[in-house]
């Protein structure tokens, strides 16, 4: 799924254009608009005329002024991660105030296919392990990186609120006082000095036949090492696969006190669907249902754990 507000290439303004060109190191002959995410702006593959390939991400801080402090931000998370971690690397940037523009090496892969295959998630699970390893303490200070995107309940127990969370999840509204206990609780089982993606969806992952990469890296913050795993074993939900034998075999997750897991779902959740219930008329629709069908599966993790 993509979200709904991309332009293309030929939009940008022509500076950013003749900007983009020169990071790239020649003209762009052709230019392809790329599925997958939910950003705002370009994101599009470009292709020079001696057939070498680029990835371009650009947003305008004037018209998405968030956007483009998450660009920014990765551009500088990115650019100090380690040779180990299986990302995109960074060619350049373009950063004139108000549109922001990162080309990365081009990607020879593909989303990985939803449903989950079981395959494929394990080659990403592992990838996972190893970059928690990899990232493990952490290259990059915690004040260069995002706050965790975890939490949020609490906002949740307006008349109004409460009311489009039953519509959303009747469970979760029926469960709100303990949803607001484990989420109170999850400070103190997230602490940790692992370098983090934070946000580590299917729609962050590139499959190519050898190598699993992870894109998009705004997100990113320092904390447990477990998290991005629990993260990629609730998306399984989505697909009807049952996370907990991967959880119990996986080195990061095995050995975790069921409550570190709970807490962090309820953690998780509580973002997505504090999302999901608050956004005004003005936001992405197709971002909004992919945040509540993420916290719904993270909500059907916890409610068979706790049950």
């Amino acid at each position: 799924m993509t979200g709904s507000r991309r332009i293309d290439w030929a939009a940008l303004p022509p500076g950013v254009r003749t900007a983009v060109e020169g990071l790239l190191g020649g003209a762009v002959v052709d230019a392809v608009s790329l599925a997958g995410g939910f950003s705002e702006g370009v994101a599009a593959r470009l292709r020079r005329a001696d057939g070498r390939d680029a990835f371009l991400k650009a947003v305008s801080a004037r018209t998405a002024p968030a956007v483009a402090g998450f660009h920014r931000r990765e551009a500088v998370v990115t650019g100090l991660l380690p040779p180990a971690v299986p990302v995109p690397r960074l060619l350049g940037t373009h950063d004139d105030g108000d549109w922001v523009a990162l080309l990365f090496e081009h990607v020879d892969g593909a989303l990985p296919a939803q449903p989950w295959r079981p395959g494929d998630l394990d080659r990403v699970l592992t990838a996972a392990t190893a970059m928690a390893h990899a990232l493990t303490p952490s290259p990059i200070d915690a004040s260069a990186t995002a706050a965790p995107r975890l939490g949020g309940w609490p906002s949740l127990t307006g008349r109004d609120e409460l009311a489009a969370l039953t519509r959303l999840s009747p469970w979760a509204a029926g469960h709100l006082d303990e949803l607001i206990g484990l989420e109170a609780a999850s400070a103190a089982t997230l602490a940790g000095d692992t370098l983090l993606h934070g946000d580590l969806y299917p729609f962050n992952v590139m499959l190519s036949a050898r190598q699993v990469h992870i894109i998009d890296w705004p997100h990113a913050w320092v904390g447990a090492a477990h998290c991005d795993v629990l993260t990629l074993l609730s998306s399984a939900v989505l697909s009807g696969l049952d996370p907990r034998p991967r959880a119990e075999t996986n080195p990061l997750t095995r050995r975790l006190h069921p409550r570190e897991i709970d807490t962090f779902l309820a953690a998780h959740a509580g973002f997505l669907m504090r999302l999901a219930v608050t956004a005004g008329p003005a936001a992405d629709p197709h971002l909004i249902g992919m945040a509540a069908a993420l916290g719904g599966a993270s909500l059907r993790w916890l409610r068979r754990r706790t049950s």
